[in-house]
């Protein structure tokens, strides 16, 4: 049985991470944290959410601590976490290339592996994954994603990821017209080796993202489409599963698939 800790257990997806462990056979919630404190009630199970982390670890002695919180907090929660020699579960976004090295040596420091994964959904891998495939034969690529408006950072993880794989299978070009100009800044959207990447934010979309791919005389796109947050949870529960036996970071879900 693995011992679950949810950071953020009363956000949108920390609360859906508590159904899912609570339905798991091989998986028990230990502990819930939030930024406030309150009860949350799966089944006929109820949870007492606190919200001092590590005060709740110290308590559950968890295997494994799940965090879906902010940008702004992920770092200090995963300090206290790794520091304390607990596995890790991320699926927080707004990571820099520092904070990734920082959590490396963290967890390796302290004997203990963490998983961050910019989207947990297995569709989103898939995509990913024939992404990069096309990208070999369709070098012009923009990437546009779309996440409701409450999201934090932009843009999202998980279509920076994008680009960072597809820009392993062909080489950095600029796309476009040489000479173009933006008659208002951020027409174009951000830039990423020659690659653009959009970002939509509006009630309704969960997260989704388009890769599309221009050619000569045609067009491809590759997309995905969360159509709830449960897409996820299949992705969280094998991160809890396989994290276990790993040291160091895990950068991706498709490394334990």
């Amino acid at each position: 049985m693995i011992k679950v800790l949810i950071n953020g257990a009363l956000g949108r997806m920390g609360s859906e991470v508590v159904k899912k462990v609570t339905a798991e056979k091989d998986l028990t919630v230990a502990a819930a944290v939030d930024i406030k404190a309150g009860t949350l009630t799966v089944d006929d199970n109820t949870y007492q959410v606190t919200t001092d982390l590590a005060a709740a670890i110290k308590e559950a002695q968890p295997d494994v601590v799940v965090d879906f919180t902010r940008p702004d907090a992920v770092m200090n929660n995963l300090r206290i976490v790794l520091g304390m020699g607990v596995h890790a579960v991320v699926g927080t976004t707004g990571f820099t290339q520092t904070d990734l090295q920082e959590v490396d040596r963290l967890a390796r420091e302290n004997n203990t592996a963490v998983l961050i994964a910019p989207n947990f959904a297995l569709g989103a891998v898939v995509m990913m994954k024939l992404a990069c495939e096309a990208a070999k034969y369709f070098p012009h690529a923009e990437i546009i994603e779309k996440h409701h408006d409450k999201k934090l950072d932009a843009p999202s993880g998980t279509a920076i990821i994008t680009a960072q794989k597809i820009s392993e299978v062909r080489e950095k070009m600029q796309q476009g017209n040489p000479d173009e100009k933006e008659t208002m800044a951020g027409a174009r959207g951000a830039d990423y080796e020659g690659m653009k990447i959009h970002s939509v934010r509006l009630p309704g979309y969960v997260a989704s993202q388009e890769v599309i791919f221009g050619g000569q005389g045609e067009i491809l796109r590759i997309c995905t489409e969360p159509i709830n947050r449960e897409c996820y949870m299949p992705g969280v529960a094998l991160g809890c599963r396989k994290i276990m036996g790993r040291s160091g970071l895990v950068y991706g879900l498709d490394q334990l698939l």
